[in-house]
């Protein structure tokens, strides 16, 4: 089985207490493929302009990510996010969105695609979203991400984009603002009521909690030493998550457990260097070394 991504590739510039990086890869789909393809074949949808460097996708090639959906626009410039980060690691000051080519994103899904089995929308436009979903054939699995500005301020469409959806995977934050409920159990109920029949929260360095119908799943986040670059963290929870159940052809809420478990190793590796200069070196014996010490954390 392999898995289909719609969502952005951009250049990065972003500086932490512990550095700073100019034009880097960034990314919900960027993020999202390398961390699947360590389980699966992954086909990316996405727009960059003509100033995007042939290095970082020779660099998606390389890890057998297909990037014939990747539309590189003659005229236009790539989506470019800049960002700082205070001492606790937490939600950025924005110091710049340049939309650039993300701003007129129309996915034209190549036809060799319509047919995959597992399909994330990462986080765009939810009208953006819908457009994907009338172009595929009836997948198996479709999950979804989102954020805030949606929330706030295309909340009807996110709805609609929510009907037609297996699995949203989104903060604890974004939780609760879309359900307009303070406690995230009621908040994951009145979201899967909205349409999931799953709701994976991210909550960071609080690890993870997944809801599927009455079951609720706790994991916990990965305790590291360092912690450079948070950064893309969430994208790569997604792309482990789904990389790992469509790898497996799961339609398995147990099998999406352990989807939880690869996604939150997988962004405890993204947060140690900038951009995907550490996610991009995982190889399969790191993950499966830091998955078997994080399955203790829990193990009584």
């Amino acid at each position: 089985m392999s898995v289909l991504v719609v969502g952005s590739v951009a250049l990065d510039s972003v500086e932490t207490p512990f550095g700073k990086v100019e034009n880097v890869l960034g990314g919900s789909a960027s993020y999202f493929s390398i961390a699947a393809s360590l389980f699966t074949d992954v086909h990316v949808v996405a727009a960059v302009g003509n100033d995007f460097p042939d290095d970082h996708i020779e660099l998606l090639k390389s890890k057998n990510i297909d990037v014939t959906g990747l539309e590189k626009e003659k005229n236009g410039q790539t989506f470019r996010w800049e960002g700082k980060y205070g001492y606790d690691l937490g939600d950025p000051d924005t110091l710049g969105t340049h939309l650039n080519v993300l701003e007129t994103f129309d996915p034209v899904i190549p036809d060799e695609y319509k047919d995959i089995d597992y399909v994330f929308l990462a986080n765009i436009d939810p009208e953006v979203q819908m457009k994907v979903l009338d172009q595929v054939n009836s997948p198996k699995l479709v999950a979804c991400d989102t954020m805030n500005f949606w929330i706030e301020n295309k909340l009807e469409e996110l709805k609609e984009t929510l009907k037609h959806i297996d699995i949203l995977i989104i903060n604890d934050s974004e939780t609760r603002e879309l359900a307009g409920e303070p406690l995230i159990t009621n908040a994951a109920r009145k979201i899967m009521e909205m349409g999931p029949k799953t709701l994976v929260c991210k909550r960071g360095e609080y690890g993870a909690l997944m809801f599927s119908g009455d079951d609720i799943f706790f994991a916990p986040s990965y305790p590291l030493e360092e912690i450079f670059d948070p950064t893309g963290a969430g994208d790569t929870f997604a792309g482990g998550f789904m990389g790992y159940v469509a790898g497996n052809g799961s339609m398995n809420p147990e099998d999406f457990k352990k989807g939880v478990a690869y996604g939150s190793v997988l962004a405890s590796f993204t947060v140690e260097d900038f951009s995907v200069n550490r996610l991009r070196n995982v190889k399969q014996n790191d993950l499966e070394g830091r998955l078997a010490d994080f399955l203790k954390l829990s193990k009584i």
